[in-house]
C-alpha cells in the first residue's frame, strides 16, 4: 500500500508544482471550503481541477501536505487499483483532506462518497465530476449530506481577466439593466471592448486555450467526443447505438441551430423516436453542449420539447458548425451568460423572457423595439456599440453578470 501512496502523491505533487496561483475562476470564493462533503460539477475543460489544486496550494503548507489525499480518478492507473481501500488508508494514517477529481469515473460513485462520509468522521471529501451527474438518482442519498456547486465556463468579465486585459467586478443583472451607460463608459475608456469581446465569442469560454497553441478547435471537438463516448455512458446506462445516434444528433443540430428542426423527420433520420430523441437531448444539455430554450420551466425528467435548441455556447459553434450565423451567435452568447443564474424562457414576444419579468431582443445595431414595443420592460441586447442609452444595451455587457 505504501508503494500506492507514493504513486498517487508523486503524480499530485507533480500537477501542483506546475498550478498557477494568477487567476482564479468566480467559484473559488464562493465555496465554503470548511464544509465536510462538497461537490463540483460542470462542463469538460472549465477549469474544475485546476480550481482543487488552487485551494490546495493556497490552503495547505509543509508537513500540512501529508494531510491531503488528491486524485484523478481518469487516470487508468485507477482501474486496476481500489480507490476506497487507498482513501481508507490514508484515513487511518492521518489523513483530514480528501480530493477526487473526475468521480463519475468510479462505478457506484454515490456509494463510495455515502460510506465516506458516514464512515470516516472528520474526514472532508471534495469531489468534482462531469455537469451531467445526478445527484440520488442511483443509489445513496447525498442530497442530505452534502454542498453542490456548478463551475460554468468562463464569462466575458472573467475572459478579461484571465487575459490581463482588465480587472473589473461581476455586476447584477438590474445593476445593467438601471446603470449600464455609467458601467461601459467606465469599461470603454480603459479598454477596447469589442475588439476583446470578438475574440471571447471565438475562443474564450474554455480557459485550456491558454495552453493550446495549435488546434484548439480539434481539441474541443476531442472534449465534445469524450463527453459523448465517456461521460455519458459512465452515467447513464446507454447502448453503443444511442451515442453514435447522440454523437450524429449533435452534429446535425449544430447545421441548423437556432432554429428548431422538424423534430418528427430529424427522429427519422436517426431511426429513433420521440420519447429517446428527447432523452438524447436531455444529455447533451446535461453535458455542456446544448441549450434548450423551452416557454416553462419543466423538469428534465417531463421532457418537454423545446421551442429553440442552441449550441452551449459561441466557442463550442466556431469549433463545430460549419457557417456561423451571425444572428444565432448573438442569440447564443446571450442565453449562454444569462442561463447561469437567470430563469430563461422562450417569450410570446422577442427572443427571450428572463426571470419571467424582462423582455429581451437580441440583434445588431439597427435592432429596433418594434417586435417588442408595446411589452412592459423590454430591451434590446444590441451587438457592435459599445455604449447604450435608455433601454438599448450593449450585447458584450451581459457577460459581465458572474
Amino acid at each position: 500500500m505504501e508503494e500506492k501512496i507514493d504513486y498517487i502523491f508523486k503524480m499530485f505533487f507533480r500537477q501542483l508544482s506546475t498550478t498557477p496561483l494568477v487567476f482564479f475562476r468566480y467559484l473559488y470564493t464562493e465555496i465554503d471550503w470548511n464544509d465536510t462533503l462538497i461537490g463540483i460539477k460542470g462542463p469538460k475543460g472549465c477549469g474544475k481541477s485546476t480550481l482543487l489544486l488552487q485551494h490546495i496550494k493556497q490552503t495547505f503548507k509543509g508537513s500540512d501536505l501529508q494531510r491531503v489525499l488528491y486524485m484523478s480518478l481518469d487516470n487508468l492507473w485507477f482501474s486496476s487499483n481500489d480507490v476506497a481501500e487507498i482513501i481508507d488508508y490514508h484515513y487511518t494514517h492521518g489523513g483530514t483532506h480528501v480530493f477526487i477529481d473526475e468521480i463519475h469515473y468510479y462505478n457506484h460513485w454515490q456509494t463510495l462518497l455515502k460510506n465516506l462520509y458516514d464512515n470516516c468522521p472528520g474526514l472532508h471529501i471534495v469531489y468534482t465530476g462531469s455537469s451531467m451527474l445526478q445527484i440520488d438518482r442511483h443509489e445513496g442519498d447525498l442530497s442530505r449530506r452534502q454542498t453542490m456547486y456548478t463551475l460554468h465556463g468562463l464569462s466575458f468579465r472573467e475572459f478579461l481577466e484571465y487575459e490581463n486585459v482588465m480587472r473589473i467586478s461581476a455586476v447584477s443583472l438590474e445593476t445593467i439593466l438601471t446603470n449600464h451607460i455609467d458601467i461601459a463608459t467606465e469599461v470603454c475608456g480603459k479598454i477596447k471592448v469589442l475588439e476583446h469581446f470578438k475574440k471571447y465569442l471565438e475562443f474564450g469560454y474554455y480557459p485550456f486555450y491558454k495552453g493550446v497553441h495549435k488546434g484548439y478547435y480539434q481539441r474541443l471537438q476531442g472534449v465534445v467526443n469524450q463527453i459523448i463516448e465517456v461521460d455519458y455512458p459512465s452515467i447513464d446506462e446507454v447502448t453503443v447505438s444511442t451515442i453514435r445516434k447522440t454523437k450524429k444528433l449533435l452534429m446535425l443540430l449544430a447545421e441548423r441551430v437556432p432554429q428548431l428542426p422538424k423534430m418528427n423527420e430529424l427522429y427519422r433520420e436517426l431511426e429513433t423516436d420521440r420519447n429517446q430523441g428527447l432523452k438524447m437531448l436531455n444529455a447533451l444539455q446535461r453535458g455542456g453542449l446544448l441549450q434548450l430554450l423551452s416557454n416553462n420551466t419543466k423538469s428534465p425528467d417531463q421532457m418537454s420539447r423545446p421551442e429553440k435548441i442552441y449550441l452551449d455556447n459561441p466557442t463550442l459553434m466556431y469549433a463545430l458548425t460549419p457557417q456561423i450565423d451571425t444572428g444565432t451567435l448573438r442569440e447564443t452568447f446571450f442565453m449562454n451568460q444569462l442561463s447561469q443564474n437567470h430563469d430563461v424562457r422562450y417569450p410570446s414576444a422577442g427572443d427571450f423572457l428572463v426571470d419571467k419579468k424582462y423582455t429581451f431582443e437580441v440583434g445588431g445595431k439597427s435592432k429596433s423595439f418594434d417586435q417588442i414595443k408595446d411589452v412592459e420592460n423590454s430591451y434590446l441586447a444590441v451587438d457592435n456599440i459599445e455604449i447604450g442609452r435608455n433601454n438599448r444595451i450593449p450585447l458584450w455587457m451581459f457577460g459581465m453578470i458572474y
